[in-house]
């Protein structure tokens, strides 16, 4: 007796129109709300269009974006800035080769990003879209080289912290060195500053953060006494109180010739501010690792530091990726409150821009819509990588 296997294959995925109709037009109701969604955005696409490529006066902005890009920095300096984004690039096309992911969707809209900008139709030298165009091609440069014995994690980890040891150093200068002179950080800024101030209170606000979460649950009573009290103090008071003390008050306080930079003063604040509200999102992931994944580890012979270091820890962050990425947009965002402290950062820009010519004082709408743009294009690349990471974590899978 023989038996015939009948081999069934899965179902072919729906075409486009099976998919509209299963969709949008699938009962009578659903076919009206999409014709009027359809009819009511492409009125407002067509009038938002129509104003920024035919009405819209964007002369404010094509006029000045040397300041918008870093402020009043020297002209015959600006050597020192394109020398920074052609090493960025470099590092980032090495970053894709070696770690993929998410770090290859932003090398690629980066060289995009560069490759359009050399191309825009406004007055703009041949040297500055030479080098626009330059970045793409490090991009894809670095992408090669990683492909050789320097492709890997620590010498592309290793690269990023010289990058930014060697950032600083072009951008101050060196006293003395005639081909590097010094460059006071009263003339950075636009979204030079901006990254600064933003990229700094990132950086060090983290490790400050997740110390002070684990001094606010640690057993020695002074070390947790000190955390409850930085943590709540700081979380008390508005950014704009500490940008204050930072730039007003704590000069008083210091000793006779002794000086704090300015852009330092509101870089620290800044940072500690963060670092607060970082602390406490940390606290809320370690609160929620179960008791018995500590227990575990002692029970496999982990002492207190492997433990927090190795279990609780890693786990914890992975919870907290939202919040943690949450709080990096807002610290983003809060760096146009260094306006109040006389810093010139993006938005102290944009309303110095308008102030400029007597004919763009109308024009702030334009002005204001495309500082709005920048704040966006930033704070959705780190979104979008926060979700890209909890995706390769699994939160909220498993």
């Amino acid at each position: 007796m023989s038996t015939t296997l009948t081999v069934v294959r899965p179902p072919s995925p729906p075409g486009l129109v099976r998919w509209l109709q299963k969709n949008l037009f699938s009962t009578w109701y659903n076919t009206l709300l999409t014709v009027l969604a359809a009819v009511l955005v492409f009125s407002v696409l067509r009038g938002v269009l129509g104003w920024i490529f035919f009405t819209a006066n964007w002369a404010p902005v094509t006029n000045s974006l040397k300041l918008f890009a870093v402020g009043q920095y020297p002209p015959d300096q600006l050597w020192r800035v394109g020398t920074i984004v052609l090493m960025v690039s470099f590092l980032l096309g090495l970053s894709w080769c070696v770690w993929g992911g998410t770090v290859r969707t932003f090398a690629l809209t980066m060289a995009v990003a560069f490759g359009a900008l050399a191309l825009l139709p406004i007055s703009m030298g041949l040297s500055l879209r030479l080098a626009f165009l330059a970045n793409p091609v490090l991009i894809f440069t670095g992408y090669q080289v990683g492909r050789t014995l320097i492709g890997k994690s620590r010498w592309v980890a290793l690269g990023w912290l010289l990058s930014f040891a060697l950032t600083i150093i072009l951008l101050t200068g060196i006293e003395g060195v005639d081909w590097l002179p010094q460059v006071g950080t009263g003339l950075w800024g636009g979204l030079l500053l901006t990254f600064l101030l933003a990229l700094i209170g990132i950086v060090a606000s983290f490790p400050i953060g997740v110390s002070l979460a684990l001094g606010r649950q640690s057993s020695l009573p002074v070390l947790k006494a000190f955390c409850v009290l930085f943590i709540e103090i700081v979380r008390g008071v508005p950014l704009v109180t500490i940008l204050f003390m930072a730039s007003i008050i704590l000069p008083l306080f210091l000793p006779r010739g002794v000086r704090i930079d300015r852009v330092l003063r509101a870089m620290i604040g800044m940072t500690l501010f963060a670092a607060a509200y970082m602390a406490e999102n940390v606290r809320g992931g370690l609160q929620a690792i179960p008791l018995g994944q500590i227990e575990a580890a002692k029970a496999v012979g982990l002492n207190g530091f492997q433990t927090m270091a190795l279990i609780v820890l890693p786990q914890a962050l992975r919870l907290v990726i939202p919040a943690i990425v949450g709080q990096f947009i807002a610290l983003f965002m809060d760096t146009t409150l260094a306006i109040i402290v006389g810093l010139m950062e993006l938005l102290a820009v944009g309303k110095a821009v308008l102030e400029i010519n007597v004919e763009w004082k109308l024009l702030n709408m334009e002005v204001y819509l495309f500082i709005a743009a920048v704040f966006w294009v930033f704070n959705y690349a780190m979104s979008y990588a926060s979700r890209r990471l909890e995706v390769a974590l699994g939160v909220g899978e498993r």
